[in-house]
């Protein structure tokens, strides 16, 4: 399991966010300090033009970056969300279409619905935590397979509403693989150490600013800081859909599945 997903299963949200940001803000306050200790102020200040347009570079060039890896890493999760839905949806349609089958057949169809979506809720999204599937719901897709690929129709209608099955079954299995992926599969590596690279050199830079008075320097070090650390996070919590706080939850195979009972 990956490092940011080990993170995100075994701390809190809030405690993460907070980590990072008392995190960056303290490294920030005690770098500057030293800084001031070894390199003071007025000789910093002497370069602050020079300094100021280079920040002003730098910092855009990391705004860039850090916006363009929060609405990636958004619209991975936004897909995720979408692929869920559609499972969803594709296996409520394999219930509705089972009226035209034989009553036999259509009660152990339905029985076998209604236990493989209790175990995508009760199981494999435990499992997906940890970016893994459920072996118990892998067997229970298996057992559809072999239920459809049985059945021999006895009229036309029943062979159109055969083959519209085994369409949403082949979509349904699609979305599963795809939400399995996208939770066992986060952000390149390489990309978090660009962006935990540009963090540092790009508080570090502010800390070359010489001011007279301290208080307001080590208070804008640290709203950066923070800033950064905050923005971190949200790439770090939305990085696995299916792990920690912030994350896809089977609401929607729940209501499903209570609306498929009643009927």
């Amino acid at each position: 399991m990956p490092f940011i997903q080990i993170l995100l299963v075994h701390i809190p949200a809030w405690l993460l966010c907070l980590i990072m940001v008392v995190l960056y803000v303290g490294v920030s306050i005690a770098g500057l300090l030293i800084i001031r200790k070894i390199y003071p102020h007025y000789k910093c200040k002497l370069h602050n033009d020079i300094a100021g347009f280079i920040f002003a570079t730098l910092g855009v060039i990391y705004a860039v970056l850090l916006a363009f890896i929060v609405v990636i890493t958004w619209q991975d999760f936004d897909k995720a969300q979408d692929v869920t839905v559609n499972e969803a949806n594709c296996i409520a349609a394999l219930y509705r279409d089972a009226t035209p089958f034989p009553a036999e057949f259509r009660a152990e169809l339905k029985s076998e619905l209604t236990n493989y979506v209790k175990a995508i809720i009760n199981e494999e999204w435990q499992t997906m935590a940890r970016g893994q599937r459920s072996v118990n719901a892998q067997k229970m897709q298996e057992e559809l397979w072999k239920l459809y690929s049985g059945f021999q129709p006895k009229n036309e209608t029943q062979k159109i509403f055969l083959t519209e099955s085994v369409k949403k079954l082949n979509q349904a299995a699609e979305m599963r693989r795809q939400r399995i992926i996208y939770a066992s599969s986060g952000i390149n590596p390489l990309l978090y150490f660009v962006l935990i690279a540009g963090s540092i050199i790009t508080i570090a830079f502010t800390m070359l600013f010489g001011t007279e008075n301290i208080i307001p320097h080590l208070i804008m070090v640290s709203l950066l800081a923070a800033m950064i650390a905050i923005t971190l996070f949200s790439v770090i919590a939305m990085d696995y859909p299916f792990t920690g706080d912030i994350s896809i939850n089977p609401d929607v195979f729940t209501n499903m599945l209570s609306s498929l009972m009643r009927s």
